[in-house]
């Protein structure tokens, strides 16, 4: 009955898996429980496992150094602990290691290597038809997008209403047939008529968005979990506090071994009418305490933040606070929170109804590179309407915006970064952004960032005994043109069009 399986190997970072056979009456997603202690000369870890379906339980780890490991699984089915041994060897050439806070307000992966986040949303985009979800990653692997938002919930709301391939729970939904596009808003929220038995999974829901978490991964890309979230008709935002727990619990035991995952304990939180701070604080804490890996945490706002200074908060995760300005805040948020500022919502380009779903590409770049330049980070969505019903910014599928090449064009120039990021360089003149590099006082790179403004040249000062490369960077049409070597005063010509930049940079 007890027969085991694990690797004798494993890669740094990567998923250490041992898995044995145990019961299946009862109810053992509540009634058994099975643990894995983890020892090496570097570390040592205790990880819950969990029940797989069909008699199968797991236990996951993701080791952080390499040599010798042993373990200890023990379980309430099992008469004696069960021990072994695995060696880890060195990372491969694409495998950095989980994403950490880098010099306060930036990333970089573990192994040292900077991290820019260009990210996107696609809320339910796993959970769309096999068809659609190759389309999804075959979009992704050409595009600029290195971060993901996605649920582990299925979504209802306006432009999804159709449901999902699969459901966390046993059970059955309400008859969906009554949905129309006049009435979804009253059974958002609602669980009359759904039969879900909250404490028993569907293994077969987590089995599959584990499948995305891997091809993600292949494409170098994070995976930004939500959690929960508000557009429900299923009843799971509004399950009571023991099965919040034992779903927490759940989710951290099954992902938290994938090197590219990220909490988001919620998308807008502050919607979530049945859930209070001291709720989503006791969330964080399971985070805390049961993920020895201590992956990126943070929660998305609708409107009032959460206090983003609290401990257990890696990173602000926010949505925008005015229907024009929002990237314009991220050097007053970075001060304010010490932290990194990723904007992961700042409208969507696309030409939907709703005011945060129909901005143009020039748009949303403008707000992209008005984010990098303050030292934070944005965030993309599409919302184009079309004759199949299918919108990037839940479904996936193709891009059909303007904006993905040209923030392809920013992420380059932000690896070209020295150190891991920007910030605002405070000694500008008041009618541009301006960034240095933040890991260093005067590391002679700068970038200024015109925006919307049109001047037709620009003057600057430098020392006369030091030799600057100057470039004219055109990010709408993603062009640099080199200007040459310059020092002391020098004026720099413009075309006298918008969205330009100049990077300055000292030579040796």
């Amino acid at each position: 009955m007890n027969e085991t399986q694990f690797s004798k190997s494993v890669e740094r970072w990567d998923v250490f898996e041992y898995s044995c056979r145990g019961p299946k009456t009862g109810n053992p997603f509540t009634e058994r429980r099975i643990t894995g202690v983890f020892t090496s000369e570097n570390e040592t870890a205790t990880v819950d496992g969990f029940y797989d379906g069909d008699g199968v339980y797991r236990v996951r780890f993701m080791p952080s150094f390499t040599g010798d490991y042993r373990f200890a699984v023990t379980a309430d089915f099992l008469d004696i602990p069960v021990s072994g041994a695995f060696r880890v060897t060195p990372a491969g050439s694409e495998n950095h290691g989980p994403v950490r806070v880098a010099n306060a307000c930036h990333f970089a992966h573990e192994d040292g290597t900077p991290y820019y986040p260009v990210g996107t949303t696609c809320y339910v985009w796993e959970l769309q038809s096999d068809t659609l979800q190759r389309r999804t990653l075959e979009s992704l692997a050409d595009g600029p997008f290195n971060k993901i938002r996605f649920c582990i919930f299925p979504k209802h709301y306006d432009y999804n209403l159709n449901e999902p391939r699969s459901y966390p729970y046993e059970g059955t939904p309400m008859d969906s047939s009554v949905l129309t596009k006049e009435n979804f808003y009253q059974y958002s929220g609602n669980p009359e008529g759904n039969h879900f038995d909250y404490t028993r999974f569907n293994p077969e829901h987590f089995q599959h968005i584990e499948g995305c978490i891997l091809a993600l991964r292949g494409l170098g890309i994070e995976a930004d979990l939500i959690v929960m979230h508000p557009y429900d008709r299923w009843g799971f935002c509004q399950m009571d506090a023991a099965c919040d727990a034992l779903y927490w619990n759940y989710v951290v035991a099954r992902f938290a071994a994938y090197r590219n995952v990220w909490w988001s304990l919620a998308n807008e939180y502050d919607l979530m009418s049945h859930k209070s701070i001291s709720d989503w604080e006791s969330y964080a804490a399971i985070l805390c305490k049961k993920d020895p890996y201590r992956h990126l945490r943070s929660i998305h706002n609708c409107k009032p933040f959460y206090d983003y200074s609290r401990p257990w908060v890696t990173h602000c995760s926010i949505q925008r606070q005015d229907i024009y300005k929002t990237a314009e805040y991220t050097d007053e948020w970075r001060e304010r929170y010490q932290k990194p500022v990723v904007l992961d919502e700042i409208a969507y380009e696309g030409n939907i109804q709703h005011g945060w779903g129909n901005i143009t590409g020039q748009e949303m770049t403008r707000r992209f590179w008005e984010a990098a330049c303050r030292g934070g980070y944005a965030g993309h969505g599409e919302t184009y309407l079309n004759e199949s019903g299918i919108l990037w910014w839940s479904h996936g599928g193709v891009l059909h915006g303007d904006s993905p090449g040209r923030l392809k064009f920013l992420l380059k120039i932000l690896k070209q970064t020295p150190g891991y990021g920007l910030k605002r360089w405070e000694r500008t003149s008041w009618d541009e952004v301006a960034a240095v590099a933040d890991q260093f006082a005067d590391g002679g790179y700068y970038l200024f960032y015109y925006s919307f403004m049109r001047p037709s040249f620009r003057d600057f000062d430098f020392k006369d005994h030091e030799n600057y490369s100057v470039e004219v960077i055109d990010t709408w049409e993603t062009t640099i043109e080199d200007r040459g070597v310059h020092s002391g005063r020098f004026r720099v010509e413009l075309p006298g069009k918008p969205y330009m930049a100049i990077r300055i940079r000292r030579t040796a």
